[in-house]
């Protein structure tokens, strides 16, 4: 058994003797999202500092809080906060709760963030669900030696974000009266915010949403086999001929307006899930 395989077996060991639930649905939440599993009923919430082998959440309204329960019915994981390459974890240690929530049993992984929107069309307080995503942190959680008992040495990206998982978003969306954006989601390492040119060069490649966050997640999500969704809350939108300068609390105080929406999709996903796929 490798290093990882033993940290992994013993975190996994010890979020199982803390809790009843053996979650289905595991739900990351992003800057200033944190609320938006508020309804949930909790069965056990853990700070990340107790878990043996966590890393420890350093980023404002991050709580870094592991939390079990069931939410429309539907058994799940919710880590409210996560890790970031630009705080100086590797990318093992950032997806190191997706490889514990795969030992757990978890089928399937939302992740939320706080993004920049990079589509012009888009607002401040949007939802955008992320359809795919362009890699520029010059890393890889998949780098080194493969463990097969994780996954496959060459995981198949074409369709990281799953289509019935975003039709299911969809769906409650819809059902909800919330409009949903849809677009790709860039990730960058971080930390400092694009320039007006930046942000020219990832409008030219396809980028509709920036962030410092979630591809790392996502990547190793897919190795593991799991089904992810991904969506973005639009904190503000970048015009490269027009620059305005972001502000961390305005960009909290926007995500943290979203998250009840945010929160009634995920609802209606595990909802759906837990009628479609569990009962």
């Amino acid at each position: 058994m490798n290093n990882l395989s033993q940290r992994l077996a013993e975190t996994t060991a010890f979020i199982r003797s803390k809790t009843r639930v053996v979650p289905y649905i595991g739900y990351l939440t992003g800057t200033g999202l944190g609320e938006s599993a508020e309804s949930m009923t909790i069965d056990t919430a853990i700070e990340y500092r107790h878990i043996p082998h966590f890393p420890i959440s350093t980023v404002q309204s991050h709580k870094g809080r592991l939390l079990t329960g069931r939410l429309s019915d539907c058994p799940l994981i919710v880590l409210q906060g996560r890790f970031h390459l630009y705080e100086g974890y590797s990318s093992m240690e950032v997806t190191y709760p997706i490889r514990l929530m795969q030992k757990l049993g978890v089928k399937i992984l939302i992740l939320s963030n706080a993004a920049g929107g990079l589509n012009p069309s888009f607002n401040p307080g949007d939802i955008m669900l992320i359809s795919d995503h362009i890699n520029l942190t010059l890393t890889n959680p998949l780098i080194g030696p493969n463990d097969e008992s994780l996954g496959l040495r060459f995981p198949d990206m074409s369709g990281a974000y799953n289509p019935e998982l975003i039709s299911a978003a969809e769906d409650a969306a819809r059902a909800a009266g919330l409009k949903l954006q849809k677009g790709v989601y860039v990730g960058l390492r971080g930390p400092a915010l694009e320039t007006p040119a930046e942000v020219a060069f990832l409008q030219t490649i396809g980028a509709e949403a920036v962030g410092f966050s979630t591809v790392q997640e996502v990547i190793a999500a897919v190795h593991g086999g799991l089904r992810v969704a991904g969506m973005s809350i639009i904190t503000n939108v970048h015009n490269p001929a027009d620059p305005v300068p972001a502000g961390v609390e305005e960009i909290i105080a926007v995500a943290q307006k979203a998250a009840p929406s945010l929160e009634t999709i995920l609802k209606g996903v595990a909802g759906k899930i837990y009628e479609t796929e569990i009962r």
